[in-house]
């Protein structure tokens, strides 16, 4: 397949959905919120490549914990820059500080957990005492 041929290769909902492992519903509302732009077909929604690399970067954005805001801000640079410098500036400070909050929440956790732990480890004593008595 050459590489007009593959950016002219289109996919039908339920090729992305099954490929994404998303609803048709998510489709739409991301379609909604003006992130993708598939084309019609009558009542058809037809997806191309442009669409479906948008769809994975969506998919890993939300998996990272982007908002949509910021999804559609790096789609949209994307599309006004063809250096890809500006995306790729504003990529790196929205996940640097997405790191940084996604560290401090394990941190978080990590004290929690060994808290609960010992909690845990305290009452389990409590209750063996007080079954042995």
């Amino acid at each position: 397949m050459n590489i007009e041929s593959n950016m002219a290769q289109t996919f039908t909902v339920t090729q992305l959905c099954r490929e994404f492992d998303v609803t048709p519903r998510a489709l739409r509302f991301y379609e909604a919120k003006g992130l993708l732009h598939p084309s019609r077909e009558g009542t058809r929604r037809r997806f191309n490549q442009r669409d479906r690399a948008r769809l994975a970067l969506i998919l890993r954005g939300k998996r990272f914990g982007f908002s949509l805001a910021e999804m559609g801000e790096l789609l949209d640079l994307y599309d006004t820059d063809n250096t890809q410098v500006s995306q790729l500036t504003r990529t790196m400070e929205v996940a640097g500080r997405r790191l940084d909050a996604m560290r401090s929440q394990r941190d978080e956790l990590t004290v929690a957990i060994e808290d609960l732990q010992k909690q845990m480890d305290f009452v389990a004593k409590l209750l063996d005492e007080k079954k042995n008595d």
